[in-house]
């Protein structure tokens, strides 16, 4: 097997860098590259000249040495990716990098390593699961406080935990179902599965069904929560979208259908993902026909599939037009909603309805409370627990495939189909945390981690 070298820490100029090397020869190549007289002692930090390989030290000290680094080596199985492993923490500057790369090419066996392969080296020598694995990408991902508990939960087998113990409570029931297969002449094998068997089994179903049932909280808040501004012309949308997010995103005009297409901002609120949208005015019955119409009724039309797709959705009011509520906009009300009332300086006389949240872009009466209302909503729907949450779409097939094969092993009246059914939702679960052949789906899982990783 090749060995493997890449930078591990961010591209560009910095203070430090740091050049992981993992392999049978990565020892091999450190003792090339610096001045080590005696033995290199594993997981000891060691301050060392590293030198290039190809020219004389002896005669050309400056132009020998890349640089003066500190240098740490990790004895195989006890690594990250359990081969031995090299970390070169060395100057930051592009030139220095560089050069130790290039040094490290000239040797035998040595190659770049290809996108995510030193996670997916740990994943093949057994020191992590397909979940840990998938969560290495989240923490090097993660923007937000709540992204990074959640990721850090996971790296630490949070996932792997429950998954592995419901698979192994699903090769138990499968033993008992087997037994009567293979063993149908002994006494004391049931010829049916038992009904202590179903209850295990219909117990499981039940943790399936609530693992699932979970609003994607995982999901969203690993990806973000997707929060859509909805309104009449001139309600302040895009004011409002400018306000939260402290710059100017969207042209703010009090010209009509001056936001045409839609506007994302990704934010961290309170520590949780958030992609803020802004979007057209909702005014269908005034539109004429015209070609700037045509334009803007396309604006329209994305405005409302976008807030029937939206995780939550502030449906935003003028208190100019009090006691008349835009009807467009309450068409669009549900219990994802946040109603807010804007311009409260120009509508101060006027009896605001219940259940609204009076705000003023103008002078910033009630930001903060709106904000403070939005966050609640998202921590009330998605928020982070200890419990953990389903974090990746293909972990929600695999579990509803399992879901669904326990429940066909419960109707089957033919013991064979039972237990059939029984192994494939264990083999279900298993292609989850990588206990069943999952060679297929590897290149999908590290074909988006970063190179160094």
């Amino acid at each position: 097997m090749a060995t493997i070298y890449a930078l591990a820490s961010a591209k560009g100029r910095g203070g430090v860098a740091i050049i992981r090397v993992s392999g049978p020869r990565a020892k091999e190549s450190l003792l090339k590259l610096c001045d080590f007289t005696g033995n290199v002692e594993p997981r000891r930090a060691y301050f060392r000249k590293i030198y290039k390989p190809d020219v004389s030290r002896e005669t050309n000290e400056m132009s020998a040495q890349i640089d003066e680094a500190v240098v740490l080596y990790f004895a195989g199985p006890n690594s990250f990716t359990g081969e031995d492993v090299v970390e070169y923490h060395c100057h930051g500057g592009h030139a220095i990098t560089e050069a130790l790369m290039e040094a490290l090419s000239g040797f035998e066996d040595h190659r770049m390593a290809e996108p995510g392969e030193f996670t997916r080296r740990a994943f093949e020598n057994g020191k992590i699961d397909l979940t840990q694995a998938e969560a290495v990408a989240d923490l090097v991902d993660a923007e937000t406080e709540y992204q990074r508990q959640q990721a850090l939960a996971q790296a630490g087998g949070a996932l792997y935990r429950l998954y592995e113990g419901w698979r192994s409570e699903i090769v138990h029931i499968l033993a008992y179902a087997e037994a009567h297969l293979d063993f149908p002449d002994e006494d004391d094998v049931p010829e049916t599965l038992s009904d202590d068997v179903r209850a295990k089994i219909n117990a499981l179903i039940s943790a399936l069904e609530s693992h699932l049932n979970d609003a994607r909280r995982g999901e969203r808040l690993r990806d973000g929560v997707r929060v859509a501004i909805i309104g009449a012309p001139n309600a302040g949308k895009s004011s409002l979208l400018n306000n939260i997010a402290q710059r100017d995103v969207a042209i703010v005009s009090d010209i009509a259908g001056t936001t045409r297409d839609v506007l994302e901002v990704p934010l961290d609120l309170g520590g949780y993902p958030v992609i803020l949208t802004d979007t057209a005015g909702l005014r269908p019955d005034d539109l004429d026909g015209s070609d700037q119409s045509r334009i803007e009724e396309e604006g329209i039309k994305r405005a409302i599939k976008i807030a029937n797709e939206a995780d939550l959705k502030i449906l935003l009011f003028n208190a100019a037009d009090l006691p008349d509520l835009d009807k467009h906009t309450l068409a669009l009300k549900d219990e994802n909603a946040l109603l807010v009332m804007n311009k409260m300086d120009l509508g101060q006389n006027v009896d605001i309805p219940e259940n609204f949240t009076p705000i003023s872009l103008k002078d910033g009466t009630g930001i903060n409370e709106c904000l403070g209302a939005v966050t609640k909503m998202v921590e009330e729907r998605y928020g982070y627990t200890d419990t953990p949450a389903l974090t990746r779409e293909r972990h929600r097939e695999a579990l509803i495939e399992a879901k669904a094969a326990m429940e066909r092993a419960l109707r089957e009246d033919v013991l064979e189909l039972s237990a059939e059914n029984i192994r494939q939702s264990a083999v279900a679960i298993g292609r989850i945390t990588g206990k069943i052949d999952v060679e297929q789906l590897l290149d999908v899982i590290f074909a988006d981690f970063c190179i160094g990783k």
